[in-house]
């Protein structure tokens, strides 16, 4: 009997614990959904816009991987969008549909002739938020990148230029231009390793010669912030002409000594630009 009343004596503190234990359970599980819904809420509220990247002539996607690789570690998505390369309207159309595909804000980069498809493609694209120039064009409505290339000295590209006839889409007759590949490094890539040029000079998209001469549209730049990489070593688009256009622009200006092909050879400088044009996007 004493050993029973003990029994019951002890036990009782023991089942209130087990109670205790199970109610604090109880309310850790109910509090949790709303612990999560404020830190999704926290994620939601710093999520990063998406940077979409758009090569220029003589190049393609894969130029950008360094730059890539730097943007995707510090959280931003990336999107390296394939520019067609046959005509300054037609290429601003498809960069438009690609705009509209993505949620948010977008940081919109150029590099080369990229500079134009860009600029007029962001003009009637509202996610567009920042503008980013890289070694670009920056053309005023009614500008072409031929025109552009040659109103400053310093461009040594016509007379490295290898031109096939080509028959367009829409049936009319043409000329694919492309680098010679053993003008290739010097030209486009100086200060790139030769055993990458080599692959570059293989790989690279050709544009067509309507492409280049084609007038620019309403630019976006007017509207939109920008942000210009000059590269002071270039030899298709004179220093000097890039920061013409980056100064009319009101870009905030980077300089690198680099070739034209600065994403390649300084992707951390790119994408550090990149990032400080993102940074003013909320």
């Amino acid at each position: 009997m004493n050993r029973s009343s003990t029994y019951q004596r002890v036990r009782t503190p023991l089942s209130l614990l087990a109670t205790a234990s199970v109610a604090t359970a109880l309310i850790a599980t109910a509090a949790a959904p709303a612990h999560a819904d404020r830190t999704t809420s926290a994620r939601d509220s710093e999520k990063k816009p998406t940077v979409v990247l758009v090569h220029g002539a003589f190049a393609d996607s894969t130029s950008w991987n360094g730059v890539i690789r730097r943007l995707r570690h510090e959280g931003y998505p990336v999107v390296a969008a394939a520019n067609p390369l046959r005509g300054l309207n037609n290429d601003a159309s498809y960069l438009e549909e690609v705009l509209a595909g993505i949620d948010g804000p977008v940081v919109l980069a150029g590099h080369s002739y990229g500079g134009s498809v860009i600029s007029d493609a962001a003009h009637d694209a509202d996610n567009v938020k920042a503008l980013v120039f890289i070694a670009a064009f920056i053309p005023e409505k009614g500008e072409s990148a031929a025109e552009l290339s040659g109103k400053f000295p310093g461009s040594t590209l016509g007379d490295a230029l290898r031109s096939v006839p080509v028959t367009l889409p829409d049936g009319s007759r043409d000329a694919d231009l492309t680098i010679e590949p053993s003008d290739f490094h010097q030209q486009f890539a100086a200060d790139v390793p030769r055993n990458t040029t080599d692959l570059m000079s293989v790989t690279q998209r050709p544009i067509t010669n309507a492409a280049l001469a084609d007038d620019a549209s309403e630019p976006g730049w007017k509207n939109i912030p920008s942000w210009a990489v000059v590269a002071t070593q270039d030899r298709n688009i004179p220093a000097q002409a890039q920061i013409f256009m980056a100064q009319r622009a009101h870009a905030h200006i980077t300089r690198v000594r680099a070739s034209h092909a600065v994403s390649v050879s300084h992707p951390a400088d790119v994408a550090g630009v990149i990032e400080a044009a993102a940074r003013t996007v909320r």
